[in-house]
């Protein structure tokens, strides 16, 4: 029997008083809670639903970045003019996540926060080098990303918003699981003047940037800068859909898809 209070405050402050309890959980599109509470895996003492917080939501162009709140679902991201024009491998990143019905319920603040491996969000907050926004401070892409569903946020502390970067080139491209469409091995890149950026979701317990790729597309934007440069296996993830050893030639063969994807 489920047994805990439920809540749903209109702001940010509130959910955040109410977040003070340790024990509670906050819930936006409920992708990976819901399930848990089902399988009684997780028991909080209350649910904080932040659905009805208007100041989460939304997308807008704020000088050279792209800033979109933290309740703004995955089709919204996908279908959005403004990202469309400005950040276009974003909107066609969102525009891939899962099926239909996750595109229509997910958030990018629920997926960013939770930091599932094989998740494509992630990849784009580091790819991007954008800036999380949180209740109470604003944390760098580079140190956001801690582990294994692990990110910086402190107990009761709120995403709010993305701030992303308009580059000059980004692509995305990803080897997904047929049947769950989890991110086995994906990769994002960008160039923003001389900086390069590349960033490995799926293959990793956490998205991770690949510096020689980096520095070889730095030195010559071209997928052949990337088709020779081989990822280690040490410590990338292997399961029954593919081992380590698969997992680095993915990132490989993403990363020169990405590249060409970015034109």
């Amino acid at each position: 029997m489920y047994d805990f209070a439920y809540h749903k405050p209109g702001s940010v402050a509130d959910a955040v008083k109410l977040l003070a309890d340790p024990d509670a959980k906050a819930i936006s599109g409920g992708h990976t809670l819901l399930p848990a509470l089902k399988h009684r895996l997780n028991k909080p003492s209350a649910l904080v639903d932040l659905s009805g917080i208007a100041e989460l939501k939304g997308i807008k162009r704020v000088g050279n970045a792209i800033v979109i709140g933290a309740l703004t679902r995955h089709v919204e991201v996908a279908t959005s003019a403004e990202v469309k024009a400005a950040i276009p491998a974003l909107a066609y990143m969102a525009s891939h996540i899962g099926d239909v019905q996750v595109r229509n319920r997910g958030t990018i603040g629920g997926s960013v926060s939770n930091n599932d491996p094989a998740a494509d969000y992630p990849a784009a907050v580091l790819g991007l080098g954008a800036i999380v926004h949180t209740s109470s401070r604003k944390i760098a892409a580079d140190d956001f990303f801690l582990g294994m569903f692990t990110t910086a946020l402190e107990p009761g502390e709120i995403l709010t918003a993305i701030e992303f970067p308009i580059v000059d080139k980004a692509g995305y491209a990803k080897m997904k699981n047929p049947a769950s469409r989890y991110v086995m091995a994906g990769v994002f890149v960008s160039k923003a003047g001389a900086a390069v950026r590349v960033a490995v979701n799926g293959a990793g317990p956490c998205v991770f940037r690949q510096s020689a790729m980096e520095a070889a597309l730095a030195a010559n934007w071209s997928p052949d800068a990337v088709a020779g440069i081989k990822q280690a296996p040490d410590d990338l993830n292997a399961d029954i859909h593919g081992s380590a050893e698969y997992r680095a030639h993915l990132v490989s063969v993403m990363a020169k898809r990405a590249v060409i994807a970015a034109g």
